[in-house]
């Protein structure tokens, strides 16, 4: 089971950012998979409110990685209308480069209208952002594989996406969300990685979504455990290591292999911490 950080509030009380950086610092130390941040501009995590602190994805995650050494660096998940698709895939790359090729390209289609009317982002009908999506997604993995030949789609038209310097490898695609119809079938077609969320049904959801994306794999003719799966999970307020392992025990009879963990407020180095001991609960 792979453990992996979801920082999702910035509201520290002192300093943000030796606050951030000692998380950061703490979780790489620790052995932890990825760091993943949310890609939002108001706050957006239902334990805060709109007007606490909320940092831009890429530079934090640039910022973040110039005091690490070794953990993945993503966001959980970009929605595809902040950015146009070269953009985001530059920044994505860029951070790729510069973390001596650690970057994860986490993508969705967004749900915030709320946050799209306050600061003015473009917020197109869902079927619309499906579209864009998967072709943000095709251009990523051209631009990644050198093409710099003419892209021309429904919505996006680029005469000449360079993409130099190239990734020190290519950044694994997890798309967020797990819509039967339309995510789970381009999670098939494109992604490394999807991403589900723990809902407390003892695993009956989950266990669904996966059979829904197996399925899917069969029909685009993807072996389905080149997939990763994951699952957005919270460490409750004084969950110890031991009930935590426990959970991801549960999470791997369920098919679950890499458990995406956020917290109730700003992370604490005592969280990171527990995380970090339980790797060694789950080889005893």
């Amino acid at each position: 089971m792979r453990l992996s950080i979801g920082v999702t509030d910035f509201s520290w009380p002192d300093k943000l950012t030796g606050e951030l950086s000692s998380i950061a610092v703490a979780a790489d130390d620790a052995g932890l998979d990825t760091l993943w941040v949310a890609d939002h501009l108001l706050q957006a995590d239902p334990h805060s409110t709109p007007d606490s602190a909320m940092l831009e994805a890429y530079t934090t995650l640039g910022f973040l990685a110039a005091r690490t050494s070794r953990i993945g660096l993503g966001t959980m998940v970009s929605a595809v209308t902040f950015r146009p698709p070269a953009l985001l895939v530059k920044a994505v790359t860029t951070l790729d480069v510069l973390s001596g090729g650690r970057a994860r390209f986490g993508i969705g289609t967004g749900h915030h209208d709320g946050e799209a009317r306050a600061m003015g982002l473009p917020f197109p009908p869902v079927g619309e952002r499906f579209e864009r999506m998967e072709e943000t997604i095709r251009l990523a993995l051209r631009m990644w594989a050198g093409d710099d030949s003419a892209f021309e789609g429904e919505h996006y038209h680029l005469d000449r996406p360079i993409g130099i310097p190239l990734p020190v490898r290519r950044p694994k695609v997890l798309i967020g969300g797990a819509g039967e119809r339309k995510t789970l079938r381009l999670v098939a077609q494109y992604a490394d990685a999807c991403n589900v969320f723990d809902i407390p049904d003892g695993g009956k959801t989950v266990r669904h979504k996966l059979s829904v994306l197996a399925r899917h794999c069969e029909d685009v003719g993807r072996p389905y455990e080149e997939i990763e799966k994951t699952i957005s999970t919270r460490l409750q307020p004084g969950e110890s290591a031991e009930s935590f392992a426990r959970r991801c025990g549960e999470f791997a009879e369920w098919g679950i292999g890499h458990a995406v963990v956020i917290t109730a407020g700003p992370w604490s180095p005592a969280g990171v911490a527990t995380l970090g001991r339980v790797p060694g609960l789950l080889a005893e």
